[in-house]
């Protein structure tokens, strides 16, 4: 019987049940299933682990030389819990024969309805309100309505048409960015392509789904916030170094955008001597957008998947480096 080991999760009420409800699963598809969470991670442990199981479910920690080199005999694959896989050598798994892949997709509708929510909460100026109440100030201030209002969805992979179908019922103007647009599902959601200038130019509220890459890297800074309406919001739930946080907390601050919220940040857990922390305008979680039930067992059930069909000589999307056949 193959092995699936999973370091995803950390021991609390709701992480016991989802890997109690993975086990089973996993038995019902002739896996052994073990979960033993790193909280916090600890390499020397998980090498040890993965150097007798079949296949492993990774967080978001470093995976290199220094583990492939020493679990490639036994394990063959591991599945990112989620979809970022910016701190795996691809190229050194690939060299040691080991397969990985991403459960994209698997978190999508968490992530969207994330984004949704931060847009209306930065719309609405709710973290203001809050500290308003709480400080017994009830002096009335106007903001926008995100309804018939200009929706911009700044890539527009799987996550970013379920963002457009939340909005589908606002009588919003919907327009997108993607470097390579899916025209079909653009006209069926009435989603207008434009450029990514237009878009900041253009927009009430940007939610940004594009994927993190050395090209993307602060691509969105001075330049691109200088465009934006001063009503206008940006929402991040996508990957923290796509937004040049220096440049979005001075924007915050001089008021020349209405307000922000962001779920990702450059350096996780956001340092206390980061310069968004504080500002009134700006809505911060803890990079919690998949962190539901229902889209962490999504999660789950699609690692699983990808295990029994790697193991069943089955190709799969989800791959990343197809070239770890070619491994002596």
């Amino acid at each position: 019987m193959k092995t699936i080991v999973s370091f995803f999760g950390e021991k609390t009420g709701v992480f016991e049940k989802l890997n109690a409800r993975a086990e089973e699963y996993a038995a019902g598809l002739g896996f052994s299933y073990r979960w033993t969470p790193q909280t916090p991670f600890n390499q020397a442990e998980v090498t040890g682990i993965l150097s007798a199981a079949d296949a492993g479910i990774i967080d978001v920690e470093p995976y290199g030389e220094a583990i492939f080199s020493k679990i490639h005999d036994s394990c063959k694959l591991l599945v990112r819990f989620g979809v970022g896989f910016d701190k795996v050598d691809l190229k050194a798994a690939s060299r040691h024969g080991i397969a990985i892949a991403r459960t994209t997709g698997a978190n999508t509708l968490g992530v969207a309805e994330m984004a949704f929510s931060l847009i209306l909460a930065a719309r609405r100026s709710v973290k203001r309100f809050d500290k308003a109440v709480a400080e017994c100030d009830w002096g009335k201030v106007v903001v926008d309505e995100t309804i018939q209002s200009v929706i911009g969805i700044a890539g527009f992979g799987a996550i970013g048409k379920a963002v457009a179908k939340l909005f589908s019922g606002w009588d919003c103007e919907l327009i997108a960015y993607d470097p390579y647009p899916d025209q079909k599902a653009m006209q069926a959601l009435g989603v207008k392509p434009v450029s990514l200038e237009e878009l900041f130019q253009r927009a009430d509220a940007i939610t940004l789904h594009i994927p993190y890459t050395p090209e993307t890297h602060h691509i969105v800074g001075e330049k691109l916030l200088g465009l934006m309406k001063k009503s206008a919001v940006i929402v991040n739930t996508a990957r923290g170094n796509i937004i040049d946080e220096n440049a979005l907390a001075l924007a915050l601050k001089e008021n020349r955008i209405h307000g922000a919220g962001l779920d990702v940040f450059g350096e996780e857990p956001l340092p206390a001597s980061s310069p968004l922390i504080g500002l009134p305008n700006i809505v911060l979680t803890p990079h919690v957008s998949s962190q539901t039930e229902q889209s962490l067992w999504r999660i789950y059930k699609m690692a699983i998947d990808i295990a029994a069909d790697f193991f069943a000589g089955k190709g799969s999307p989800h791959i990343l480096n197809p070239d770890y056949k070619a491994a002596p």
